[in-house]
């Protein structure tokens, strides 16, 4: 850190204020003062720089039991607004957020075509439409953020997306020549803990995130920050060996973790003669209500393998808290205790262990998070869960 430079610590503490008006949704100067630490002339001039801005907005408080009304600081949520996109097989969700990262539209589009070309077009198509909806708003579309279900580099260039078989493109500067504006691409287990820390859980810096739809993927939240490993490829946990020679891994290798527990593999093991679709998991349900015995033992194993996974990733990485992002795992009575109950050993230590409240959601919403990071220039957030943001 340079020592003494006015201007890298008004940068400071422009996040710092900016950070605690989003965490309490309305706070008074002196308040922001006590919390902060910082004087009450810095806190003045920083908050005079943001209301000419328009970045934050003042509100009389309206029930104050004595004295005269503080004047409460606020965010102008509707100043701009963050587009977060998850591409994955098949479709492509759309999430428009304000700066408070509140939804304001979700969509879902099917892909029909999944040549390269195609794709690029869709999403700019789209991204466009988007951008001209936000041009009243005084930022209008302020960050755009794409999450990509595969091997994303340190400079954001894809190595390898397995559903679409890509390997070396560009999409980021693609998008960027269709749509004339900047795109970031992300890792989407990396977005999914993005969300977690920014919308629920505020008060850790050491967060795991691991998704088990399609493949099994870790995003990693380390001392307030993505860690990506050497050229951006850490995370790809799902293809750490967790029963040597077992099943065949399209990876190259046999017995990876999301052979054995994945939601993919889970349900395709116990629909084998069924065509797999949405409805798996209503199906899946109803034979948990009929106590199917083969339903029963197929979800135990899949717990059983899910708890060696996570006893291997929670040792290694010592985390504070790890969400587990699974629909199954959310129809499974008692689910979490039997995992834990599986993590005995002395050596695996963690604060939390818990399931997510944003589901698919999740990975969209930490894209639109990111977005809003970027633009408001505050590393960490700390963002509103409303109940509506939670499945």
């Amino acid at each position: 850190m340079v020592t003494g430079d006015a201007s890298y610590i008004k940068k400071i503490n422009r996040a710092l204020i900016i950070r605690e008006i989003l965490k309490e949704g309305k706070i008074s100067r002196a308040d922001l003062s006590k919390i902060t630490a910082l004087t009450r002339a810095t806190i003045s001039a920083q908050v005079a720089d943001l209301l000419v801005e328009e970045l934050v907005v003042e509100t009389e408080l309206e029930h104050n039991p004595v004295g005269r009304k503080p004047i409460m600081l606020s965010l102008n949520a509707q100043a701009g607004y963050a587009l977060g996109i998850d591409l994955d097989a098949g479709q492509a969700t759309f999430m428009l957020s304000d700066l408070s990262g509140r939804p304001v539209t979700t969509e879902t589009i099917p892909i029909l075509a999944e040549a390269y070309e195609n794709i690029v077009q869709l999403l700019a198509s789209s991204i466009r439409r988007y951008q001209s909806r936000c041009t009243d708003s005084r930022y209008g579309l302020v960050g755009i953020v794409l999450a990509i279900h595969g091997l994303v580099s340190n400079d954001e260039k894809i190595k390898f997306v397995p559903r679409f078989q890509w390997q070396d493109v560009d999409l980021k500067q693609d998008l960027e020549r269709a749509v004339g504006t900047a795109i970031h691409l992300e890792n989407n287990a990396n977005l999914s803990a993005f969300a977690e820390r920014a919308y629920a859980h505020h008060t850790t810096d050491n967060l795991l995130c691991v998704t088990l739809y399609s493949g099994i993927g870790l995003g990693m939240i380390m001392d307030g920050k993505f860690f990506r490993g050497h050229e951006g490829f850490a995370g790809e946990i799902g293809h750490m060996i967790v029963v040597p020679g077992g099943e065949p891994c399209a990876c190259g290798n046999r017995g990876c973790w999301e052979k054995y527990a994945s939601e993919t593999s889970v349900l395709r093991n116990i629909l084998a003669a069924e065509p797999g679709d949405a409805a798996d998991y209503e199906r899946i349900g109803r034979r948990l209500a009929e106590d199917d015995a083969r339903v029963s033992e197929a979800l135990n194993q899949f717990v059983y393998y899910l708890s060696i996974g996570l006893n291997n990733v929670i040792n290694m990485y010592n985390p504070d808290v790890v969400v587990i992002d699974s629909e199954l795992l959310r129809m499974v009575p008692d689910s979490l205790q039997s995992i834990q109950y599986q993590l005995r050993s002395q050596i695996s230590h963690y604060r939390e262990l818990t399931l997510s409240g944003m589901g698919r959601k999740s990975c969209v919403m930490g894209a639109c998070a990111l977005a809003i990071s970027r633009f408001l220039d505050v590393p960490v957030l700390s963002l509103p869960s409303d109940g509506d943001l939670i499945d």
